[in-house]
């Protein structure tokens, strides 16, 4: 929690200085009590109030005091409010290492069906759009509110050749930065084995998508055992490079996951849904703190009168 006029917070001291009023007229009152010679006679007619009734309202009155003494430096609290809006791209590795088996049915069709649980979990206002990578981009979808069109993209994917991911992360951001005058919110969901084995260096790209206010949230996908069969009939070893995608992540201010199941992979998407599309926005909550306040006040002087037949 955070304040907007936070120099108010030194009307808290109306705290300890009301406390300190307090017992200085309890003692007071002791000091000019009248004596009587009888007390025994008159004890009987006289209600006993107990300790804690003492103590209630001067507790909820000096809670009364705090609640309105915050409200006055104007209180405001970090909230998650929907994106207006929101574009996210979908960024997909179709290189040759992705038909490895290693998550089921494979790679590339795990990453199928996991992008569209995404689709399915975005608000209907998000614009979706989509880079499919080897070598280089060569699948680009401008961000549109079209899922259909999305999802007959992501079902026409195939997998061949090298992994450019560099490449394919500059494509994700053009897209984003040509989306006009007006910022919008925007987020890369990157998903690939990882292995770059061509084209530029992903890391000084996921830290330009910082500069631009766009996070790259990234999953890697696969185990260490994984292989796939080359055209010439020979097996080759295709594991995941899970640092480089989290560092691709923490670069761009984005959050990195590993899976080496399909289930999982769904799950996370569908986490990731969640995420881009809202945003954390502060909120100003005087009134309720005012409000707070008016009603300890209003307790406290209810029970005062009941208890003793005076405030506070």
């Amino acid at each position: 929690m955070s304040f907007a006029a936070p120099v108010f917070l030194a009307a808290l001291a109306v705290i300890p200085l009301a406390l300190l009023a307090y017992v200085a007229a309890r003692r007071r009152s002791r000091r000019f009590a009248v004596r009587f010679t009888g007390v025994a006679t008159l004890a009987p007619l006289v209600r006993q109030a107990s300790r804690w009734r003492r103590l209630v309202p001067l507790a909820l009155f000096l809670a009364a005091l705090g609640a309105l003494a915050l409200a006055l430096a104007r209180p405001q609290a970090t909230v998650a409010v929907p994106r207006e809006q929101a574009t996210v791209v979908l960024v997909t590795d179709v290189s040759r290492s992705m038909l490895a088996d290693d998550v089921e049915p494979s790679r590339l069709d795990a990453s199928r069906e996991a992008a569209r649980s995404l689709v399915d979990g975005l608000p209907d206002e998000a614009l979706i759009g989509v880079v499919a990578f080897s070598e280089e981009p060569h699948t680009i979808e401008p961000p549109t509110e079209d899922r259909g069109e999305i999802e007959e993209t992501i079902d026409s994917l195939a997998a061949d050749g090298g992994t450019g991911t560099g490449e394919a992360l500059v494509a994700a951001l053009r897209l984003v930065d040509g989306r006009g005058e007006r910022k919008v919110p925007a987020a890369v969901v990157l998903l690939s084995d990882g292995k770059v084995t061509i084209g530029r260096d992903p890391l000084p790209v996921a830290a330009a998508a910082r500069r631009l206010g766009v996070p790259i949230h990234t999953v890697a996908l696969g185990t260490e055992s994984a292989v796939i069969r080359t055209p010439d009939g020979s097996l080759l070893a295709v594991p995941p490079d899970p640092e480089t995608m989290a560092e691709i992540a923490e670069r761009s201010g984005g959050r990195s996951f590993e899976v080496d199941d399909g289930d999982e992979l769904s799950k996370i998407y569908e986490d990731l849904g969640s995420r881009v599309a809202t945003r954390k926005e502060e909120r100003e909550i005087t009134a309720a703190f005012a409000a707070g306040g008016i009603v300890l006040l209003l307790v406290a002087a209810g029970i005062g009168l009941r208890t003793t037949a005076r405030l506070p």
